[in-house]
C-alpha cells in the first residue's frame, strides 16, 4: 500500500526520497476507515484497494509511455496505441516474444489489482484491532503532513508532504475533458483551407515539369545534429552529402519543423505535414482520413500534372487510409521486389527502397512527372541490426543483405546499454541520409526536387530526457529557380540547418510550400 500510494508515474523519478514522504490520501483514508461502521468499512476497504490498484496500473502504463513517447497515457485517445505496441513486439521479436510480453503484462496487472485490494483489507483489519494506536498514529501523521506542507519541508528535492495521487487524478480528469472536447475543436480547424477554391491550373505552378519527392527519414530528430555524442559523425555525413551534391550540381536549404509527436507515431507526423493540420492524436488522424480535407499529395494529383506514388516499405498489411492521401499507386513492402531479410522491425533497407523507386517509377522512359511520398524506415526503433551501404550495382533482389544482417548487432544486447542504443541510432541515421543523398547524386537531374525531413525525435533513451520535438527539413534541387522561390524563408545553405534557423510547426509547411510554388505576383 505504501508503494502504491507513493510510486511516481515516471521511472526517472523513482528514487529513495520518493518513498520518504507522507501521502495525504493515505492519512485521510485511514481516518475514514477508522470512523466507518463495520459493513461500510469493509466495502470501502475493498473498493479503495481495487481503485488504488487501478491507479497504480495507470502509473505503470504511464512509465511505458514516457519511455517511448515522452508523455503520459491518454485515457481517451491512446487505446489504439496499445494494439500498435503489440504489433511492434511481434514484428521486432517474433510471435513468441510478443506472447510472452503480453502475458507478462497481464499477469502483472492482475497481481497488482488483487494484491492492493487484499493489502487494503488486511491493513484495515489491523487498524481496527489496534484502534487506539491507529487513531493516534493517524492524528500524528496528519499533523506532520500539515506542518510539512506549510513549511515546505523537503527530502532532497522531493516535498515531504505530498498529495501526488490527488493531483495525478485531477490531471487525468482534465485530460479526459480535453480529449472529449478536442473532436469539436479539430472539426472547426479542418474546415478552413486557404487553397480549397484555387483552380487546378493555379496550383503548384512553380514546380510544373519537376519530379517532386517528399521523403521522411524515420526518427531523424534534432538530437542527431545537436547531441555532442552524435554531432561530429552526423555533421560529417551532412557535410559530405552537401559537398558531393554540390559537385553534382545540386544546391540545398535546411530549416527546422516541430513535430506533433516524439518517440513514435510517425503517421501522425506524416499526416500533419501533408494536411496542414496539427494531428496530435489518433482521434484526429481518424477524423482526418475520413474527411474531404485536401493534403499536399491530393493537390498535386488535382492538377493532373503529376503521377502520384507512395513508397511505404513499413506497410505490411491493408492500409485503407492510403486512399485518402490521393496516391495513384502505393508500393508497400510486398511490392518492391525485395527478397532479403528484415532488419529487426524494418522490412526493406533504405538503399534498396530508393533503388526500387528508381526501377519501378523514376527510371522509366517517356513518363510523366512524378510526385512521390517515400518513407525511409531503416532508422526505425530498435536500430539493431542495421544495414550498411553497398555498391548500388550489387543490390540485386536484396539477397545480399542476408550476410549483412548476420554481421549486425543483436538488439537484445544493444538495449542493455543506453549508450549502445544511441550509437546504433546514430549509425542508422547516417545510413538513411547516405541512402538518400547517394541516390540523388546517382539518379537526380535538372527536374528533380527533393524535400526530406525527420518525422519525429527518437525515444527518450536516445534523447537523454530532452522532450523537444524539432526535426530537420531540407529542400534540394539543381534548378536555381526552385530554391529562389523559398529564398525569403531564411533557411540555411546545405543539408544541415543552423541552430538558429527558422523553426515552424509541421502543420505550417503545406500552406507555405504551396504559396511559394504557386503563381507569383
Amino acid at each position: 500500500m505504501f508503494f502504491a500510494l507513493l510510486v511516481p508515474n515516471q521511472t526517472e523519478k523513482i528514487e529513495f526520497a520518493s518513498f520518504v514522504r507522507i501521502p495525504a490520501e493515505g492519512v485521510l483514508l485511514a481516518g475514514l476507515l477508522l470512523a466507518l461502521p463495520p459493513r461500510p468499512r469493509r466495502i470501502t476497504a475493498v473498493v479503495s484497494g481495487a481503485f488504488l490498484g487501478l491507479v497504480t496500473i495507470l502509473k505503470f502504463v504511464d512509465m511505458g509511455f514516457y519511455q517511448v513517447l515522452a508523455r503520459p497515457f491518454d485515457l481517451v485517445l491512446d487505446w489504439i496505441l496499445i494494439e500498435n505496441a503489440t504489433d511492434f513486439l511481434r514484428e521486432t521479436f517474433g510471435r513468441t516474444g510478443q506472447v510472452l510480453a503480453v502475458v507478462g503484462v497481464i499477469v502483472l496487472f492482475i497481481a497488482v489489482l488483487v494484491l492492493t485490494t487484499l493489502a487494503m483489507v488486511r491493513l484495515t483489519n489491523l487498524m481496527v484491532s489496534h484502534r487506539h494506536v491507529a487513531a493516534r498514529t493517524t492524528l500524528v501523521l496528519g499533523t506532520a503532513w500539515i506542518t510539512a506542507m506549510t513549511l515546505g519541508v523537503q527530502v532532497g528535492s522531493v516535498p515531504f508532504a505530498t498529495k501526488g495521487n490527488a493531483e495525478f487524478l485531477g490531471n487525468r480528469v482534465d485530460q479526459v475533458r480535453a480529449g472529449l472536447k478536442d473532436a469539436r475543436v479539430f472539426q472547426k480547424q479542418a474546415a478552413v483551407d486557404a487553397f480549397a477554391k484555387t483552380p487546378p491550373d493555379q496550383l503548384l505552378t512553380g514546380l510544373r515539369g519537376k519530379d517532386v519527392l517528399f521523403t521522411f527519414i524515420e526518427s531523424y530528430g534534432r538530437v542527431a545534429i545537436d547531441d555532442p555524442a552524435m554531432a561530429p559523425q552526423i555533421d560529417s555525413v551532412l557535410k559530405e552529402g552537401t559537398s558531393s551534391l554540390k559537385a553534382a550540381g545540386f544546391e540545398s536549404r535546411s530549416g527546422w519543423l516541430q513535430s506533433p509527436v516524439t518517440g513514435a507515431g510517425s503517421w501522425l507526423a506524416h499526416s500533419t505535414f501533408l494536411s496542414g493540420l496539427w494531428i496530435k492524436n489518433q482521434q484526429r488522424y481518424r477524423s482526418l482520413t475520413t474527411s474531404d480535407r485536401m493534403t499536399l499529395t491530393n493537390y498535386f494529383g488535382k492538377t493532373n500534372a503529376w503521377r502520384t506514388v507512395g513508397v511505404v516499405p513499413g506497410v505490411r498489411r491493408a492500409w485503407p487510409e492510403g486512399k485518402y492521401f490521393g496516391l495513384d499507386h502505393i508500393y508497400d513492402s510486398e511490392h518492391l521486389g525485395y527478397h532479403g531479410p528484415y532488419f529487426s522491425w524494418t522490412p526493406v533497407p533504405d538503399q534498396f527502397s530508393m533503388e526500387a523507386f528508381q526501377r519501378l517509377e523514376h527510371g522509366k522512359k517517356d513518363r510523366e512527372p512524378i510526385m512521390a511520398e517515400i518513407i525511409l524506415a531503416s532508422s526505425h526503433n530498435p536500430w539493431s541490426p542495421i544495414a550498411r551501404m553497398i555498391d548500388w550495382e550489387d543490390l540485386g533482389d536484396g539477397s545480399v543483405f542476408h550476410q549483412i544482417k548476420k554481421e549486425g548487432t543483436n538488439p537484445t544486447e544493444v538495449w542493455k546499454d543506453p549508450e549502445k542504443v544511441r550509437t546504433e541510432y546514430r549509425k542508422a541515421i547516417e545510413y538513411s541520409i547516405r541512402s538518400l543523398t547517394e541516390w540523388l547524386e546517382r539518379y537526380g537531374d535538372e527536374d528533380t526536387v527533393l524535400v526530406f525531413l525527420g518525422d519525429h525525435q527518437p525515444v527518450p533513451t536516445v534523447t537523454a530526457g530532452d522532450t523537444g520535438k524539432d526535426v530537420p527539413i531540407t529542400i534540394v534541387a539543381k534548378d536555381k529557380k526552385v530554391l529562389d522561390r523559398v529564398a525569403d524563408w531564411g533557411w540555411t545553405d546545405g543539408l544541415k540547418p543552423a541552430e538558429n534557423a527558422p523553426r515552424w510547426g509541421m502543420d505550417k509547411f503545406r500552406d507555405r510550400f504551396m504559396t511559394a510554388y504557386g503563381p507569383q505576383n
